[in-house]
């Protein structure tokens, strides 16, 4: 049985089944481990963790603490009060949007690319090819924020640093568009957003892509990049503020226990806090070479609970209601037993979005894909519900096959 317990609660004999953070926060070689010794429990109180989730079958139990399926459906119930809250304008449909998206994620991808190479080899970074990148990125956004957010859920585990740039400034532009903040600023969110892991490129590769867990040593080495980001940046006629804000400041946690200067929260820019929501969303919800991404609504739940000491919750609160809480892309079950996959969010209801159902549960099967807007009434293409998410591995359905290849 997994529980979940204060950190300053833990003793020597548990046995700590999830360290409950992103995988940059802390220094250890595995995610799961019996605490043997004082040395141990400093260790983990000395990286910040707050909250741990332990197995009982393996170590000592705490009787009072909640179990792991309590604490998942408390942050589940409170994520349906915040999805009751309206959903961003939609312009244009997902499938009028979708090969413009594509020809502009195509083009964003090459030009990270060559930026990050060219900061490889020393060369000064081209803002203007960024600059129309973010602009292009901007104007889809508008139109159907869905149809990029949901091409930056693919990612090839080989490129996944400029793949993640690109996603992380799509979704700085959607978010920041929902807060109705002005378009200049929008603009400059975006920058920060598709420039903010320049500092990677300072990172060697052997650790940059290292399929498995980092020494200290090379966890250290990784830590650095804001920084390093930070200095290559400011040195380039032309780069503003907020996304050198946004490069230096993405790691830093509202508890003073980010990198790479603790600052606690009121030290931390709006912006700022900002992109550490969007990229630990993006980043735990990718494939990687040493994890499994979560699904997207996991993503969300993961968010809501580390907002407790990491991030903003109000700010937690909106970047929800921005992607919605069954993002484009997600597999979710209705209550008829089929499987579909969410498409396009609702202006008015973010848990009735429009969906494709392509599968029954019920006869294990594929069908003929139909579109459903859940949000309508029993023959007006609706009447449905969702009643929970669908692992897409767990059915062996490719989503996204189904997501780009509209009906």
């Amino acid at each position: 049985m997994i529980k979940k317990i204060p950190a300053h609660a833990l003793r020597i004999g548990m046995f700590i089944h999830d360290l409950n953070v992103d995988w940059m926060n802390h220094p250890f070689v595995r995610n799961k481990f019996v605490i043997a010794d004082d040395e141990a429990l400093a260790k983990i109180m000395a990286t910040g963790v707050r909250e741990v989730y332990i197995d009982i079958t393996r170590g000592l139990d705490m009787p009072d603490a909640p179990t792991v399926e309590e604490v998942n459906a408390e942050l589940d119930a409170q994520l349906i009060q915040i999805a009751e809250a309206p959903a961003p304008i939609i312009q244009v449909s997902f499938a009028q949007e979708l090969g413009r998206a594509k020809k502009i994620h195509g083009h964003a991808t090459n030009v990270v690319r060559n930026v990050m190479r060219d900061v490889r080899l020393g060369k000064a970074i081209e803002l203007a090819g960024v600059a129309q990148v973010v602009e292009d990125i901007t104007e889809s956004v508008l139109r159907n924020s869905g149809a990029l957010v949901g091409l930056g859920a693919i990612k090839d585990k080989d490129e996944y640093t400029f793949l993640h740039s690109v996603s992380v400034c799509t979704l700085m532009v959607t978010f920041a568009q929902s807060l109705g903040l002005d378009r200049d600023t929008i603009r400059l969110a975006g920058v920060g957003g598709l420039l903010h892991d320049t500092g990677k490129m300072k990172v060697p590769n052997d650790i940059l892509n290292k399929p498995g867990r980092l020494s200290e040593a090379e966890f250290a080495i990784m830590r650095s990049h804001p920084e390093e980001g930070w200095n290559i940046l400011r040195g380039i006629e032309g780069v503003e503020e907020i996304p050198l804000d946004i490069t230096l400041h993405h790691h830093e946690r509202l508890d003073g226990t980010g990198y790479p200067h603790q600052l606690p929260g009121e030290q931390i820019s709006r912006m700022a806090q900002m992109a550490a929501v969007v990229d630990v969303y993006d980043a735990i919800t990718s494939d990687r070479c040493y994890h499994k991404g979560m699904t997207a609504p996991e993503g969300l739940r993961k968010l809501w609970e580390w907002s407790k000491f990491h991030f903003n919750p109000e700010l937690v609160q909106a970047f929800m209601r921005t992607v919605g809480i069954y993002p484009v892309g997600t597999l979710v079950k209705l209550e008829s037993g089929r499987l579909a996959v969410v498409i396009e969010q609702n202006n008015a209801a973010m848990l009735q979005p429009i969906v494709k159902a392509i599968f029954s549960t019920k006869s294990n099967t594929y069908i003929n894909p139909v579109v459903v807007d859940l949000s309508r009434p029993m023959g007006k293409g609706g009447a449905d519900k969702i009643v929970g998410h669908e692992n897409p591995e767990k059915w062996r359905i490719d989503v996204q096959r189904f997501l780009f290849e509209l009906v």
